[in-house]
């Protein structure tokens, strides 16, 4: 029997796609538009403030001021009449420089005694590190202005631009920024001070310095392993 010889007009649809080069930027996928003025600019029209938080030690506490604190806590949260988003962000410390720091300072001890607790000292960090990572850990509060809260024309340009560059004025966008969102800041740094907290209000370098941190994270140091010699 002869063979079926293939239609020509055939043609898989997926083969057919001719390929594109990708075109796109980082960029495109952040939703930061720009940061200015110590306020986060968003493409969808949106902005916010970020605060970051001291910490607190609840469990060094005794019980009456862990339940003080606990009060205090529950208080702020009721009082709030907006939305806030709490963030932490974890990561591994390198604390290679600090051991080269207690180097350093040992040999400028010149009593023994203090010399052999410097030592001390540096062999407890490092057999804690062996036996577990050493974290950083930062506490933010961010307060977000929806772009429902710019005014009904406003908002509607905001959601049907979404994802492309700002639908008005950014100055617009700072000075209600500013109007909304630095009452609700002050009230919140007067609650978390019952608390025994403080927060702050980052900048715009330290902005920047945070959003590039997180989309470029640092690579945790490798420890080394020691070396396994096997007699022969």
């Amino acid at each position: 029997m002869p063979s079926k010889i293939p239609n020509p007009k055939f043609k898989i649809p997926f083969l057919n796609i001719p390929d594109k080069p990708i075109a796109s930027t980082t960029q495109d996928f952040v939703p930061v538009a720009d940061i200015t003025n110590d306020i986060v600019v968003y493409k969808d029209g949106g902005a916010s403030l970020v605060m970051e938080s001291t910490s607190l030690n609840f469990g060094l506490l005794s019980e009456k001021e862990q339940e003080a604190v606990i009060a205090a806590y529950a208080a702020m949260i009721n009082s709030l009449t907006f939305s806030v988003q709490i963030v932490v962000l974890t990561q591994k410390k390198d604390i290679s420089s600090y051991l080269n720091f207690l180097d350093e300072q040992a040999k400028k001890l010149t009593q023994p005694l203090l010399a052999k607790l410097m030592q001390d000292y540096k062999s407890f960090i490092s057999e804690s590190v062996k036996k577990k990572n050493v974290l950083g850990k930062r506490f933010f509060v961010v307060l977000y202005l929806s772009p429902l809260e710019l005014g009904v024309g406003k908002s509607v340009a905001a959601i049907t631009k979404r994802g492309g560059p700002l639908p008005y004025a950014e100055s617009y966008v700072i000075k209600k920024a500013k109007i909304v969102l630095y009452p609700r800041r002050d009230h919140l740094m007067r609650q978390a001070g019952r608390l025994g907290i403080k927060f702050k209000q980052l900048t715009t370098p330290e902005l920047i310095n945070l959003f590039y941190s997180i989309y470029n994270p640092e690579k945790p140091a490798v420890k080394k392993e020691p070396e396994v010699v096997l007699n022969k």
